[in-house]
């Protein structure tokens, strides 16, 4: 989801952000935007904030999926691990987009096609299509309307 100005959050204070992050291919429709962050404001979590840094600044709302959406077992394709220089499951941090829709009924939905892997120890990320991909929605719903 790409947020407008209105809706980001306030400037990181004087701490370092959580992590850096660095994407060699840049992510799916921002080849140009090849480094960010991801940081988190207390009071909004499990969303955390993807910021990429290129010609102008994108702002993404990601989740961590693990224990917020049941059974989501990703798999990396082979050519997609060894770019990212993964070679064991503890060395993938994964980070799924959020999209918030705000037309009659505000829902939310994750992308469980394409998620953003990152190296834990480089910092290398990548969004990829997940090797499983047809078993998975690229809009899962994570909030609906009541």
């Amino acid at each position: 989801m790409k947020v407008v100005a209105e809706f980001l959050p306030p400037p990181a204070p004087s701490a370092p952000p959580a992590l850096n992050l660095a994407f060699p291919a840049g992510i799916v429709g921002f080849p140009e935007h090849r480094r960010g962050e991801v940081f988190h404001l207390a009071d909004q979590l499990p969303f955390q904030w993807l910021r990429l840094i290129g010609p102008e600044p994108l702002h993404f709302v990601v989740i961590d999926p693990a224990g917020i959406v049941p059974g989501y077992a990703p798999e990396l394709f082979d050519d997609d691990a060894a770019a990212l220089g993964i070679t064991e499951a503890a060395d993938a941090l994964l980070l799924n987009i959020v999209t918030v829709r705000e037309d009659r009924d505000c829902t939310a939905t994750v992308n469980l096609v394409g998620p953003i892997i990152i190296n834990r120890r480089t910092g290398v990320a990548r969004q990829v299509v997940v090797a499983n991909h047809s078993i998975y929605n690229a809009r899962h719903p994570l909030v609906t309307a009541s």
